[in-house]
């Protein structure tokens, strides 16, 4: 079953009396060439039998599911990300120690000046 996916349609649809929302699911297996992963949108079209229970070919796959297919590739991404941001932080601090206290002490000059 290499080729095979089996693919969920899900319906919204309200109650024609009582107005409520249902949502109806048919799962439906499908010749699968393309190779599409888990999570994956995709498209479907209806063909000449294939096997047994399969009658649906995947045409296209609208969207990718990247969490579904690599999530610990996504971790990984994320960590580097936050220790990039800090090892840059680290390295460039906004204002340094001595200039710090350069602009404290004009500061109080300033003051001094101003009291004469």
């Amino acid at each position: 079953m290499e080729k095979t996916a089996v693919v969920e349609i899900s319906r919204a649809f309200r109650h024609p009396l009582y107005q409520k929302v249902i949502h109806s699911y048919k799962r439906v297996t499908a010749h699968d060439e393309l190779g599409c992963e888990i999570g994956d949108h995709v498209r479907i079209v209806e063909s000449r039998p294939i096997s047994k229970n399969k009658h649906w070919v995947i045409e296209e796959i609208l969207r990718r599911d990247v969490a579904a297919a690599e999530p610990e590739a996504l971790e990984v991404a994320e960590e580097l990300e936050i220790l990039e941001e800090m090892s840059a932080a680290a390295e460039e601090p906004d204002v340094s120690y001595e200039e710090a206290e350069e602009t404290e002490v004009s500061e109080e000059k300033t003051d001094v000046e101003a009291e004469e």
